[in-house]
């Protein structure tokens, strides 16, 4: 499906009246994205509509994890995925890539040969060597962003190394904290062009506490030291309502690996509540319908404000197709669509916000290859 406007405005040629998100965060030089479910794009026409006509990167949201691509050894499945790419070039879209090293979603051959002994560590770290050249070439010239290296570093109910990391992470236990460099530079040697990003969650103070931001900057600004070629951090911002959110503390971190030399993303934005079933997802507290949107524009602004933030991306379309219910019992109404695909309040919140900035001089989105 191409649409020609919103490719236009991708490319900084939008018309003025065209207010979709896509458009509104071309003119700071901003792209705003989504995670896509593959099952939905093009079997869902409403979805991906609103997929084509709103946002100007995407984000794989399980089509390019390892289990997807690689069920079995060896034998590579890149459908999905490559739909997706597709897709996104038709419709003048960035592509973000998501994700090269991580503990979940890992094809149960490889967790299953650790377990038995079959695949020893050094096999395994050939294994990993193997996978990331093998995707990023795959992919080359085709994303904008990887999410090289996903959720190493231990949260506050988690036992840290001396350097922040979880001990218990698969990778590091296995491999050391070596790897880490080692998966940066695997996947600049596979492609240079593309911009190597660190992810995780509760690194701009989410729970509270600095502690893990500590951790993940001074971790990462001694990777650019080493000059370990990691281009930036990705934030992925995803907020409770019921926990309250420090807007101020969450800038400031965005600005500090900013100044690193760092780019920096939003990369999973959502914002869930109390419902009062999944289904429906009609949140249990009148006041969370206020919450949700003031957080979701909270997360954007302090985006905009940063100039180093290259990307805001929701972690998914709408309610009806969200991990939110399915992960955090009894929540949900995360997303900027309800259940019906009905853009909510959440999503002209940030209409306005990026309304009030269009014009302002933010950086370059760059062109997403």
């Amino acid at each position: 499906m191409l649409v020609p406007a919103a490719v236009a405005v991708a490319n900084g040629g939008g018309r003025s009246h065209d207010t979709s998100l896509r458009a509104l965060g071309a003119q700071q030089g901003l792209r705003i994205g989504t995670a896509v479910d593959a099952a939905q794009l093009g079997s869902n026409k409403a979805y991906t509509g609103i997929v084509a006509d709103q946002f100007s990167a995407v984000t794989a949201e399980n089509a390019m994890k390892w289990d997807a691509v690689e069920p079995s050894q060896g034998v590579h499945n890149w459908k999905a995925a490559d739909d997706l790419v597709k897709f996104a070039q038709q419709n003048g879209q960035a592509v973000r890539g998501h994700t090269l090293m991580w503990h979940n979603q890992t094809p149960g051959w490889l967790t299953t040969g650790v377990a038995n002994g079959s695949i020893t560590d050094a096999q395994l770290r050939d294994i990993l060597h193997q996978h990331v050249t093998d995707e990023v070439t795959h992919f080359k010239g085709k994303v904008w962003q990887w999410d090289v290296v996903n959720e190493v570093f231990a949260n506050s109910w988690e036992t840290p190394q001396a350097d922040g990391l979880n001990r218990d992470d698969f990778w590091v236990k296995h491999l050391g904290s070596g790897v880490i460099a080692d998966v940066f530079r695997w996947a600049h040697q596979a492609d240079p062009k593309a911009l190597l990003m660190y992810n995780d969650y509760n690194i701009t103070g989410e729970d509270g506490t600095n502690v893990k931001f500590q951790a993940v900057y001074d971790f990462v600004k001694n990777l650019r030291k080493q000059g370990v070629p990691i281009d930036g951090i990705g934030e992925q911002g995803h907020l409770d309502t019921q926990y309250g959110f420090d807007a101020q503390r969450y800038q400031a971190d965005l600005q500090a690996y900013g100044d690193l030399g760092l780019k920096v993303a939003i990369t999973e934005a959502d914002v869930r509540t109390f419902v009062g079933n999944s289904t429906d997802q009609v949140p249990t507290d009148a006041l969370a319908q206020f919450a949700q949107p003031y957080e979701f524009s909270e997360l954007l602004k302090g985006c905009q404000l940063v100039s180093q933030c290259i990307s805001f991306t929701a972690w998914g379309v709408y309610d009806g197709d969200s991990w939110i219910p399915g992960t955090f019992s009894g929540e949900g109404y995360g997303l900027l669509y309800d259940v019906n695909l009905q853009p909510k309040v959440a999503y002209s919140t940030l209409q306005q916000d990026l309304k009030l900035a269009a014009g302002g001089h933010h950086g370059p989105a760059g062109s997403g290859n």
